[in-house]
């Protein structure tokens, strides 16, 4: 049985990783970091006792700003693949927390990639790279688009990418970027534009909430479905050589796009909603990244199965439902169809 550490296990991607991993035979350890509460809503419905017979999904108390923790997990699980998915990754808060920001979405690349130098653990490592990285480069964006990063979050994931690239180059280790683009899904955090507009919707159908106040609403993103974009960084690991690649649709769609198309989908006009409040406006924006992922459709023989508004529908629907409302369905029929067999719970 393969064994594999995920840290960010209790976010978005996380979680979908653990159940992909988790369904295909592997024991999965995750870091999370200790507080007075339990922060693991996403991954509950796949956690049990580790006393349990059986059991394969285990959690380590740990934080991504400490050396000596991250390093004495790593060598006490031993793990064959390393999934580090784990940082501040508002864009938007990392403008306010910057250095909080460099610390946990950059150094701790290198406190990774460090202790696998110095003890020679045979451990392949997978950094969770962002299309932020590119910037206001000139899109369609790939593997060999200049970075011109325009957030301390898109800095800080700059430096991971380098530092990964170095330590390959430098040390021989199997380390790699995934530079995804936009993914989502009903998991993503209540503070992203996205679910942020799908829950907004919710609650406006249930009376619960009248007005929603966003930002830039002409920036554009390349905007995928994050179930299928963890299955890609497991492949990646799977190659016979370490690699970087850029995984998106190639299709970008403006925030304004999202809105109107997940207002519609109820028969909500969003103008009527929607307000636009100047402190979610970011001081250096970025205007457009769209992904050209010819590399891994060739190397990985990928597409993506779910499209923007496919994506927009399945989000209305699973938020329409937290809130107790009947869903349309038109989400829920595309997961069927397009994932007869899917392995991770949709809401």
């Amino acid at each position: 049985m393969k064994k594999a550490l995920i840290t960010g296990i209790t976010g978005q991607d996380g979680s979908y990783l653990a159940e992909f991993l988790l369904g295909i035979g592997y024991e999965v350890h995750g870091i999370i970091r200790r507080a007075s509460t339990f922060n693991t809503s996403r991954i509950d419905h796949i956690l049990v006792d580790p006393h349990t017979e059986n059991a394969h999904l285990f959690l380590h108390y740990g934080d991504l700003s400490d050396a000596e923790q991250l390093s004495n997990i790593i060598y006490n699980v031993k793990p064959d693949e390393i999934y580090h998915l784990g940082a501040q990754s508002h864009v938007r808060v990392s403008f306010d927390i910057p250095e909080y920001t460099g610390n946990v979405s950059a150094l701790a690349t290198t406190r990774i990639l460090e202790m696998l130098r110095r003890t020679g653990l045979k451990i392949k490592f997978y950094q969770a790279s962002s299309s932020e990285i590119f910037g206001d480069s000139h899109p369609p964006q790939n593997e060999l688009t200049p970075f011109h990063p325009r957030s301390p979050y898109a800095c800080a994931k700059a430096y991971s990418f380098w530092m990964t690239a170095n330590y390959r180059d430098g040390y021989g280790l199997f380390a790699s970027n995934g530079i995804l683009f936009n993914h989502e899904s009903p998991r993503r955090g209540e503070t992203f534009v996205t679910r942020k507009i799908t829950k907004a919707i919710a609650n406006i159908l249930a009376k619960k909430q009248s007005k929603l106040f966003l930002g830039n609403l002409e920036a554009k993103r390349d905007w995928g479905f994050a179930p299928e974009y963890v299955e890609i960084m497991h492949r990646m690991l799977q190659l016979n050589s370490a690699d970087d690649l850029v995984i998106g649709t190639g299709t970008p769609h403006s925030v304004r796009d999202f809105l109107s198309t997940a207002f519609n989908y109820v028969g909500l006009d969003f103008e009527k909603h929607v307000e636009i409040d100047s402190r979610y406006f970011r001081p250096t924006e970025v205007d457009l990244l769209v992904a050209d992922a010819s590399k891994a459709r060739e190397r990985l023989n990928w597409t993506p199965k779910v499209n923007f508004e496919n994506l927009v529908k399945i989000m209305v629907d699973a938020d329409m439902r937290a809130s107790g409302l009947d869903s349309i369905g038109e989400g829920d029929r595309v997961v069927q169809q397009k994932f007869p067999s899917k392995w991770w719970k949709v809401d």
